[in-house]
């Protein structure tokens, strides 16, 4: 592999030795693929369960039940997905820092983190008062965030492609 040219951090990050095994052990960087595509599952697959109940799917749910059950698979998910993100790009942070599709993917990671802060912070926080009709700040939330982790999936697959 050449030298890698960049900003110092990432030349540092690439050269270190995990890295190196990612780069260089014929299984490792699929198998850390693998279980960041299934962090991704339950992280992403819990945000749309609890999504598509805002959205009105299955209102016969307990809205806050639903949090309860759904929030400790979704952190579950994000503790997967971190590390091993940052092991995939860590094999090749110099190529990825520059490549289109994985920057719209951190910006829109940090979309989804934020409108979740927002619904979790503010909107959610009254849930106990909506009665039966979901607020459309909440309905709003829930659609931002299932097109933003569409997004962040689909950008996820460009990489290898830009």
């Amino acid at each position: 592999m050449p030298e890698p040219v960049g900003p110092v951090l990432l030349v540092w990050l690439e050269t270190t030795a995990p890295a190196a095994a990612m780069r260089e052990a014929l299984w490792l960087y699929p198998a850390v693929e693998v279980v960041h595509i299934l962090g991704f599952v339950l992280l992403v697959g819990a945000a749309a369960m609890f999504d598509l109940r805002l959205l009105g799917v299955a209102r016969g749910l307990d809205l806050n039940a639903l949090a309860r059950f759904l929030l400790p698979w979704s952190r579950t998910g994000l503790a997967v997905v971190v590390p091993s993100g940052l092991l995939l790009f860590s094999a090749h942070a110099t190529e990825m820092i520059v490549n289109p599709a994985f920057q719209l993917k951190l910006a829109l990671i940090l979309a989804a983190g934020l409108n979740a802060w927002w619904f979790h912070r503010g909107v959610m926080r009254g849930a106990a008062a909506w009665g039966g009709a979901t607020p459309r700040r909440a309905r709003l939330a829930a659609g931002i965030s299932l097109l933003v982790w569409v997004g962040v999936i689909g950008c996820g697959r460009l990489l290898a492609y830009l």
